[in-house]
């Protein structure tokens, strides 16, 4: 009997001995994993064998790691498992171990988890918008490191497409897209706040630059928690997927699809496959389903089922709660292989998950848990010890010393997982000393000192040369300043003469108010397109207008030839379109669009003083360019057509007119184009060009010449010296040619020509197109700026000019890009502020709500600018309620809403002129009013006819006037005669 009880004991013994050995991996083994990995390794790193890599080696677009000199205040996300941190980070600077941190946990819940993809960044926003409440951050734009720890396909360090989610993810519509833009359009979607999104990075990354703060020799980063990933600096030239050769990078292996390629089936067993396939993403992250935290209590969970139905546990009784998917959780292997724990206390926890064990069962679970652990950190070990003799071969060294970082729960709380790891990584690359830190701060820290070194990278080689380019609020709001001294001294009688910003009064005395009609011709010149349009204005169930426009090309011998010419050129499209449009035979009403500076002492009366954006037309200037455009219409005969110019207005004027016509609120019109300039409603009584206290007018600032005075010589560069210098009108319009779209991309260019000179771009090469005038455009600046694809078209627009742009290249010119078009918005921000200041004063209003229209290629097309400005505008004038409204039409419907006013007041004073004209008399009438009125006298005064007499002539008997003696009355001969004017006396 004893026999057989032994026999059966030893039987049972057997049986798990033999389950858990398949579970003990031999050095011959564990070789043969380093092995594979490497292949793995290479493979990731090759772009032809990258697509079918199970070791994807992603690209992180991050050069080195910290040396101590960063500095700043940073915000950092930390999402990469069921709770998602916030943390402020404050690096001081020059001094290791000086690092203060603030944070906050918030839990994902399952369902957010498993969303949809818009829930869960929502969700992520509106923990970010919790923490900046609790910080009191919310008007702060701290740059933002974000630890995303899933694959991601990196094209830059703020760029990553989600390759595939794990670790229990599975929100929808996100694999394949930028996680960054998602992120964005989450903050964008609430409007509380913005952030500058410098990076985005893997927890191992973030986990490699934490620890590399404390030991420079750090250069690889370790999860071992519920995930499992490394990452390691690797020599550029390796680096297949990225252009250039020099440096480092370091790349994330996403180490966890090992084996996806079948290569590691031969030691996974069938509780690995069990577990594989019951997950949520079958057949995928191999390697991490046998190596992290979030699967070995499964693991050991299956082992347990099948031992009890085999009857070799638990009296062979399976309960509820062992059925129970992941109710077996790996913190219990931690403590379970604790040695400290005793056998009762192992039976304790296995009570309270439901398990009624003996103590030969305690026994058997804690080697069922030693056993998977074991074979965990063995794994670890093996790829490790490939990825360092990897970096040991790189570098061409018989020995490495190095250090690794490391992060995770596993690694930190189990007893034996640390040890066995390094163990093992000593016993596979014995000629490599490594070193093991634990990152107490987690990868948070790691991603706002990521943050810190990738502005620094970029800084140190931009701004030296931008630094003036960058300005805080308070030089903002000193410019403000000098702006609205300059527009007083325009509306000064005695200060206008010398004033910079003119101030030119348009005789445009009010917006639509909705009661325009009729149909008119507008013209708009003020570029190299000159536009027609046939505008009508109804009125039959609601105030409706259509247009009909065409576009003319105004040639540049035209545009430099002679004034003559120029108006010939405008009279002849005119002829065309109204040929066209079949209105030859009509004089309609006109309103002429002409975008340049002019004095008005009228609204029909328009004189040029000077040209702009590259016109100049000679015998122009200081001429009446309606009188100008009459002469040459006349040219052409009275047969061909007429026109009625009734109107001259600027395109800011005519933007705010067409913005006025859905918001009555509009009393301010901005164009940022091609040029630049602003109008708004001024108080009359303010104005000392123009007679008259009541009402408003519009005021063309010219706010381009800004500047000619030497007012912003302090905040001017060397470069927007040298593009004055190259202009048509040097020392004019200094304002524009630092904000507008006619020179940006010039600016750009010539930053780029000089940092590629100093070997700061391009290694060196200066190209014949680099070195062309013109050939960097604005829209290129638009296009480099796009957040999605802004990179690929740098180098689309930088190979176009010849230079093979490197990803280091690419990034430098879109941040010279948006530092040049931040800017401008900082700028007109600044002038737009003085404007809408004083408006909130001439109203003395505590809060201003007003609208602004807005026209102009540069706002329009650039997918930062009008961002930028809104906020840096809401900044500069707080107490006041704005509202930017696009101006959809162009200025050409604003000019035919001018007109309609003008046509409506011509209409008025015609009718009123035609009921005075009763009243009015020539001389010939009054001469026979005069010979009337003698006749009727004469019968006055005769007996014989003054009874029929209309002036009845009759006699007072006051005979004479005071003679100034004081003596008595005498008679006189003469009688005052009273006349009674009026038929029959009346």
């Amino acid at each position: 009997m004893v026999t057989a009880v032994a026999q059966r004991l030893a039987s049972q013994r057997k049986e798990i001995d033999d389950t858990l050995a398949t579970f003990t991996l031999s050095t011959t083994q564990l070789q043969e994993v380093k092995a594979k990995m490497r292949v793995e390794l290479e493979r990731g790193l090759k772009k032809d064998t990258h697509p079918t890599a199970s070791v994807k080696m992603l690209p992180t677009y991050v050069y080195r790691t910290p040396d101590g000199t960063e500095r700043g205040k940073y915000l950092a996300l930390d999402l990469g498992g069921t709770n998602f941190r916030v943390l402020v980070v404050k690096i001081r600077t020059g001094m290791r171990n000086s690092v203060r941190m603030y944070n906050k946990i918030y839990a994902i819940p399952l369902e957010i988890m498993q969303g949809t993809g818009e829930e869960l960044f929502d969700h992520i926003v509106q923990c970010i918008s919790d923490f900046l409440d609790y910080m009191g951050m919310k008007n702060t734009r701290l740059p933002l490191g974000f630890t995303f720890s899933f694959p991601c396909n990196q094209t830059g360090i703020d760029k990553g497409d989600l390759v595939s989610w794990t670790k229990g993810f599975k929100a929808t519509d996100c694999e394949g897209y930028d996680v960054v833009d998602m992120l964005r359009e989450a903050i964008k979607r609430r409007n509380e706040f913005d952030l500058d999104i410098v990076a985005i990075v893997n927890d191992t990354v973030g986990t490699m630059m934490t620890c590399a703060y404390e030991d420079p020799k750090c250069q690889i980063g370790l999860i071992a928690g519920t995930g499992s990933n490394v990452c390691y600096m690797e020599e550029m030239k390796n680096i297949e997927l990225v252009e250039g050769d020099e440096g480092q990078m370091c790349v994330n292996t996403e180490w966890g699809g090992f084996g996806e390629n079948d290569n590691i089936e031969d030691i996974r067993t069938r509780y690995d496959r069990e577990v594989d396939g019951g997950s949520l993403n079958p057949g995928k992250q191999r390697f991490e389903k046998m190596t992290s935290g979030m699967y070995l209590g499964e693991i050991v969970r299956q082992i347990l089922i099948d031992l009890t139905k085999r009857g070799l546990l638990f009296r062979g009784r399976i309960t509820e709660r062992l059925k129970t998917k992941g109710i077996f959780e790996t913190k219990f292997l931690s403590q379970i292989e604790s040695d400290r724990l005793a056998l009762l206390q192992v039976r304790s926890i296995l009570q309270s998950l439901g398990l009624d064990s003996t103590c030969d069962d305690s026994i058997i679970v804690k080697e069922v848990c030693g056993a998977v652990s074991r074979r965990a950190a063995q794994l670890c070990g093996a790829g490790m010890a490939a990825i360092v003799d990897k970096i040991r071969e790189n570098r061409g060294l018989d020995h490495l010393e190095i250090t690794v970082g490391v992060d995770g729960t596993l690694y930190k709380l189990h007893p034996h997982f640390s040890t066995i790891l390094k163990d093992t990584v000593r016993e596979l690359a014995p000629n490599c000393k490594v070193d093991f830190i634990l990152s107490e701060d987690g990868s948070g820290k790691g991603a706002a000192l990521i943050t810190a070194v990738a502005r620094q990278h970029m800084q140190e080689q931009i701004d030296k040369y931008l630094y003036a380019m960058r300005f805080s609020d308070e030089t903002l709001r000193d410019i403000m300043a000098r702006f609205r001294r300059e527009m007083e001294n325009g509306l000064g009688g005695d200060t206008n003469p010398t004033a910079t910003v003119k101030m030119l009064p348009t005789f445009v005395r009010s917006i639509p108010d909705g009661s325009e009609k009729g149909d008119f011709i507008a013209l708009d010149l003020g570029g190299s397109n000159f536009r027609i349009l046939r505008v009508k204005v109804s009125h039959e169930k609601k105030q409706t207008v259509q247009m009909e426009s065409q576009i003319y090309e105004t040639p540049e011998d035209i545009i430099h030839g002679s004034g003559s010419r120029l108006f010939d050129h405008v009279a002849e499209c005119l002829g065309d379109f109204m040929e066209k449009q079949k209105i030859k035979d009509k004089k309609l009403p006109v309103g002429f669009t002409f975008s340049f500076p002019c004095a008005h002492s009228k609204l029909d009366e328009a004189v040029l003083l000077t040209w702009t954006k590259r016109f100049k037309a000679s015998g122009v200037e200081g001429m009446d360019v309606v009188k100008l455009l009459n002469k040459a219409i006349k040219k052409r005969g009275v047969s061909d057509y007429d026109a009625d110019i009734m109107a001259v207005v600027n395109d800011t004027v005519g933007t705010m007119m067409t913005c006025g016509f859905d918001d009555q609120r509009c009393e301010v019109g901005i164009i940022i184009g091609t040029g630049t300039n602003a109008c708004y409603m001024e108080e009359l009584r303010h104005i000392d060009m123009v007679e008259g206290d009541e009402g408003r007018m519009c005021i063309n600032t010219e706010w381009g010449a800004f500047g000619d005075d030497g007012t912003l010589e302090d905040i001017r560069t060397e470069f927007d010296r040298e593009i004055d210098r190259g202009s048509l009108n040097p020392g004019k319009q200094l304002f524009e040619k630092m904000v507008s779209g006619m020179y940006m991309g010039e600016l750009v260019r010539l930053i780029l020509v000089k940092m590629a000179k100093e070997g700061l771009l391009f290694e060196g090469r200066i190209t014949p197109e680099l070195l062309t005038k013109g050939k960097f455009e604005t829209k290129h600046v638009s296009a480099i700026e796009k957040s999605k694809e802004g990179l690929t078209k740098a180098k689309e627009i930088l190979t176009r000019l010849g230079v093979e742009p490197s990803e280091d290249d690419c990034i430098a010119v879109q941040h010279v890009c948006a530092i040049v078009s931040f800017r401008s918005a900082n700028l007109i921000a600044a002038t737009l502020g003085a404007i809408l200041t004083r408006l909130k004063d001439n109203k003395n209003s505590p809060r201003l709500r007003t609208t602004v229209g807005i026209d102009g290629s540069l706002y329009k097309m650039h997918p930062q600018y009008s961002r930028r400005l809104h906020k840096t505008v809401r900044r500069l004038v707080p107490e006041s309620d704005v509202r930017f409204l696009l101006s959809e039409s162009g200025s050409g419907k604003g000019a035919a809403m001018v007109t309609a006013w003008a046509s409506r007041l011509a209409d008025q004073t015609r009718q009123i002129a035609e009921t005075l004209a009763e009243f009015r008399l020539t001389k010939e009438q009054l001469l026979e009013v005069k010979k009337r009125m003698r006749t009727e006298i004469q019968n006055g005064l005769s007996k014989n006819t003054q009874s029929t007499a209309t002036v009845k002539m009759l006699p007072t008997y006051v005979r004479s006037t005071p003679d100034g003696t004081g003596k008595r009355f005498t008679a006189r001969p003469t009688q005052c005669i009273f006349l009674k004017i009026g038929k029959d006396g009346q």
